[in-house]
């Protein structure tokens, strides 16, 4: 390619990135003047992005462009100036220009030059007010194509920017600089790169928690030094009673000033370790939520043709519809923007088909003549809530029975017992439809199903209510990004395993007699129903561990209709992972979607729900389904351990009591300082919880006199405290703790990690 090639190439490469954005920027504006056509603000904006438009296409040389932008540019002016008042037939024709342009932007999909020509003739036939009428062609309804809920596929590398209008072109070619609203610089990088950003920094986060337990063996050893120290001082008082030779006493007067010094230094590197630590734990989170942030987009990147196509669809079918949307700015991450745009679509030609009447039928039930459709997007706990509503009239509930019946999917008699919320549910199976005759619109039955559908990819839900002849409302949850999953972590045969909690129905603890056969398999009774009961050991193709509890641990797993009990080893507890993608050059795992690395470097592999159920229902069909043993090990139950929770306040000591008490420890309590000390010195115990704040004997005395005991002081020290300071926390440290945990950031998992962290799990 030549030098000339390459750059009339990047020319090109400009013109359809400006051609993109400020085709949208008609598209908003000139659906905002078909409601109010004389708004100034509007008429300039599609101006200038016309003229923009015809500049660039000059420059680049595509006269085609050129005509199209023209005559589009002459109508808005005209408009401007008052010379002419923009009708619906204007509003079409320049949103047909509009289209036009989009592709004379694309090579691949370029408009004939008969094309070119029809559209400047029908452009003046419209300015010329004495010319024939010529009408254009109403917008038709889309094709079967742009039905399928497949959205179209994305050119990658994918970029991550944000068109705005682009500056009045000068006669000679410029380089282009994409900004943003704010005026900030806008860089085009792939989704790959942005991948592999996030994976470095879950990482590295992972990496600095790795930090924690050899900070706690440097405390530890700090303390024996001191231990020591003292030892050699106690060791010093007996030998003076002793006559030493003064080679003795020098030998003795050194190995007390080493072992002064070598504590000295390593109190000082242990404080600078902590420093460290602590910094990088922070950057490391801060590296992480600032790369999950650039996958983020704004809600607005789906909507792009969404206002056009239901305004487009609507007048196809004789309705007049208008979407009003809120929440545009709400982020999102790009996966789940792009998984999104095929069932919002279909959501929205569902509302127009289905739901809007036309003029006639909403003046005849006292509602304007046009429709409404209110699209609104949100966060909420952690999730995007997406809330699609319409004022039309609503689902006809008998019709919806009368096709239960006909279609054979109930007895006419149990359908008509049928609840409101039963009957909807019928609208989400597979090839169920309310219309009578099929259309390029409706009516094969292939919609809510596959909405479902791909919600529940997201890990999601869709909810449909309804009043009747008021109108329709769908709502929809899903997470905010793919990047991370909320998850219970298991052990079976002895590895860990993730289930993402969207999956999760429940977990419990199953007594052998909660076991019943039912049909030749285990089965047990679960809110009103029998649920097939299943061990994760067999699935996973892990060895079988013998069960030492009195209960079964017991995972209730769902998707759409299938439901079972997953019997596990252990409940480790609920984390939020970093997804990680599994090396393409495995395949597809059975029962396995992705892994993870847990707080400690460990991998995690987190279970694929979906493809769990299909495996369940092979081993059913193949009859190699295995049992699951009613009664564990009879051996004798090892100890549980015993912790001591020492805190004034009644809430804070019953909220730590239930958590551990649940988690399977003996726990005692202390109302402060002093009733701890004395507790602790007539009972054994394996940890020390404690506040610092108390009467009596605050914290730091009472972890200060278990230091100095010679029974106590190995005994493992929590301090749990309001204090959330640096200096708060190194002075507990310095005292003797060997954990600090602000209650200002408590919360179960962080203190049951704590715990595992210090002395393990409930079990010696």
């Amino acid at each position: 390619m030549t030098p000339e090639q390459m750059r009339d190439a990047s020319l090109l490469e400009l013109f359809s990135l400006e051609a993109e954005a400020q085709t949208q920027v008609l598209s908003a504006g000139l659906l905002a003047l078909e409601r109010n056509p004389t708004q100034a603000d509007q008429l300039e904006s599609c101006m200038r992005a016309a003229h923009s438009l015809k500049g660039a296409a000059r420059i680049v040389g595509i006269d085609s462009g050129v005509s199209v932008a023209h005559v589009m540019e002459d109508c808005l002016v005209s408009a401007q100036e008052g010379r002419l008042f923009l009708r619906p037939e204007h509003i079409d024709a320049l949103l047909q220009g509009t289209d036009l342009l989009m592709r004379i932007a694309t090579p691949a999909n370029g408009p004939q030059p008969a094309d070119i020509e029809a559209y400047v003739a029908l452009m003046g036939g419209l300015l010329d007010p004495t010319a024939p009428a010529v009408v254009p062609a109403a917008p038709s309804a889309p094709s079967m194509a742009e039905l399928q809920l497949q959205p179209p596929p994305m050119v990658e590398p994918a970029p991550v920017d944000i068109p705005v209008e682009v500056a009045e072109p000068e006669p000679a070619p410029r380089k282009s600089k994409r900004t943003t609203e704010g005026g900030e610089r806008v860089l085009r990088v792939t989704a790959e790169r942005l991948n592999s950003l996030l994976d470095l920094s879950s990482k590295s986060l992972v990496e600095t928690q790795r930090l924690k337990p050899h900070l706690a063996t440097m405390q530890r050893l700090k303390r024996m030094q001191n231990n020591g120290l003292r030892a050699l001082e106690s060791l010093n008082v007996h030998l003076k009673e002793h006559a030493l030779s003064l080679e003795a006493q020098e030998a003795l007067e050194d190995a007390r000033r080493l072992l002064a010094e070598s504590q000295q230094l390593l109190a000082e590197k242990n404080a600078e370790l902590d420093e460290f630590a602590w910094q990088a734990s922070q950057r490391a989170q801060v590296l992480y939520d600032t790369a999950l942030a650039c996958r983020m987009r704004p809600f607005a990147d789906v909507l792009s043709g969404q206002v056009r196509m239901v305004r487009d669809l609507g007048r196809s079918l004789g309705k007049q519809v208008r979407l009003e949307i809120e929440g545009e700015k709400t982020q999102v991450d790009r996966d789940v923007l792009e998984k999104l745009e095929a069932p919002l679509t279909h959501l929205l030609r569902n509302a127009v088909d289905h739901g809007i009447e036309t003029p006639e039928e909403r003046l005849l039930k006292g509602k304007p003549e046009e429709g409404l459709i209110r699209l609104r997007a949100s966060h909420q706990a952690g999730l995007l809530v997406l809330e699609l509503s319409d004022d039309g009239n609503g689902v006809d509930l008998e019709k919806v029975r009368r096709s239960i019946v006909e279609r054979q999917l109930s007895p006419a008699e149990t359908a008509a017992q049928l609840s409101e919320e039963e009957l909807l549910t019928f609208l989400f199976l597979p090839g169920f439809s309310l219309r009578d005759k099929v259309t390029e619109v409706s009516g094969r039955g292939v919609g809510l199903d596959a909405v479902q559908h791909m919600v529940r990819q997201l890990r999601g839900a869709v909810v449909l209510e309804q009043t009747a002849g008021e109108g329709s409302r769908f709502h929809l949850e899903v997470p905010l990004t793919l990047s991370v999953v909320r998850s219970l972590v298991v052990e079976v045969g002895e590895e860990a395993y993730a289930f993402p909690l969207a999956h999760i129905e429940r977990m419990c603890d199953l007594a052998p007699e909660d076991i019943v056969q039912v049909e030749g398999r285990q089965h047990f009774w679960h809110e009103g129903r029998h649920v097939g009961l299943v061990a994760a050991s067999q699935l996973l193709q892990r060895p079988a561990s013998q069960n030492s509890g009195d209960t079964l641990k017991v995972v209730v797993i769902r998707e759409r209709e299938a439901i079972y009990g997953v019997a596990v080893e252990r409940f480790i507890g609920e984390r939020t992972l970093v997804v990680l993608p599994l090396d393409e050059r495995l395949g597809k795992v059975q029962d396995i979607s992705a892994g993870a690395l847990l707080d400690d470097g460990s991998v995690v592999l987190i279970v694929d729900v979906e493809d769990m159920l299909r495996s369940v229902d092979k081993l059913l069909n193949t009859g190699r389904l295995e049992r699951i043993a009613r009664h564990g090990n009879q051996a004798a139950e090892a100890a549980r351990k015993r912790i001591l929770v020492v805190d004034d306040s009644l809430t804070v000591r019953e909220l730590q009591r239930k958590l551990l008490l649940n988690r399977g420890y003996d726990v005692a309590v202390a109302v402060d300082g002093m009733d701890g000390w004395n507790a602790l010195r007539s009972e054994d115990f394996d940890l020390l919880i404690t506040d610092i704040d108390m009467p009596r004997m605050d914290g730091i005395e009472l972890v200060t006199l278990l230091r100095r005991d010679n029974r106590l002081q190995s005994l493992p020290v929590m301090v749990v405290s309001y204090k959330d300071r640096e200096e708060d926390r190194r002075r507990g440290l310095d005292a003797g703790a060997d954990y600090y945990l602000a209650k200002a950031s408590f919360h179960d998992d962080a203190l049951l990690d704590a715990v595992v962290e210090l002395i393990g799990g409930a079990r010696a």
